[in-house]
């Protein structure tokens, strides 16, 4: 089992920056890649971002491309997702999940096939 419990959430204004961070706990060795998704209200959950673990390759949906970026620290098991010229389109509850087993990009990238997920933390963008 691995377990993901997300911070760095909250409330800020257009324009500003939040960083998300993701902390892996147990069988962390399992896991191949971590992404980021998030659910806004009404909405159906949709892909953030990934990273490979060990290479540190990304991959980033078209509607973030060039502001968010996704990185990761082995040494501490956590993964973090730097949101800059945040948009109110952005508001949601963001989660992190683990993939457990190697896939071409982006077919892979589907929720379906991350295994283990966290509990979500609340980011808002204000206008």
């Amino acid at each position: 089992q691995v377990q993901l419990v997300e911070s760095g959430g909250g409330l800020v204004q257009a324009g500003g920056s939040l960083r998300l961070s993701c902390a892996a706990s147990g069988r962390t060795a399992s896991v191949n890649s971590m992404g980021w998704f998030r659910q806004a209200p009404g909405k159906e959950r949709e892909f953030v971002s990934a990273i490979r673990r060990i290479a540190g390759e990304t991959f980033y949906a078209d509607s973030v491309k060039g502001r968010f970026t996704m990185s990761r620290d082995n040494t501490k098991n956590t993964v973090y997702l730097q949101m800059n010229s945040l948009k109110p389109e952005d508001t949601a509850v963001y989660y992190c999940a683990a993939l457990n087993f190697y896939g071409p990009w982006p077919q892979t990238l589907r929720q379906g096939n991350f295994r283990y997920w966290g509990q979500g933390t609340q980011v808002t963008v204000s206008s």
